[in-house]
């Protein structure tokens, strides 16, 4: 089920075997640094989060109270939930937030047989689809990295 309304700034497709939160959760991370949605856009409400996903409201409330907590988001009195600053953060700090899901990428690529080579040619095709999908056109950027 691939989700994305318009009050919904963000996609969503669900897949069976992980949580509704940890999907919702990584789509709203996603679309903030891929700047789909950027500092000071208004994050959808838990009710519309709630309504337009279909997913329970204690979720919807759980994904939002996360995101704030990470400094994500911030919560203003008489405006609503925005998207916040990203923190300003050294490369390897930044870099550093993904060590858990870096790992699990390498173990379960070596679980898989999967070699160096072969997972850094897939990330890098990766990088440079998500790169194009987000500036909405078909010209392949590569974020900055030199090709090998």
């Amino acid at each position: 089920m691939r989700n994305s309304t318009h009050v919904i700034p963000f996609r969503i497709q669900f897949r069976a075997g992980l949580s509704l939160f940890e999907q919702v959760v990584y789509a709203s991370k996603k679309a903030m640094i891929s700047g789909q949605l950027r500092p000071g856009d208004t994050f959808p409400s838990v009710r519309v989060l709630s309504k337009e996903l279909k997913i329970n409201p204690n979720t919807a409330a759980k994904i939002v109270a996360h995101l704030v907590s990470e400094g994500l988001l911030e919560t203003r009195p008489g405006v609503g939930t925005l998207v916040a600053p990203l923190p300003d953060s050294t490369r390897k700090e930044r870099t550093q937030l993904l060590g858990q899901e870096i790992e699990e990428i390498v173990v379960e690529a070596k679980r898989l047989g999967i070699g160096l080579d072969d997972m850094l040619d897939s990330i890098t095709d990766h990088w440079k689809r998500l790169t194009r999908d987000d500036k909405g056109d078909s010209t392949p950027n590569d974020g900055g990295r030199k090709e090998r």
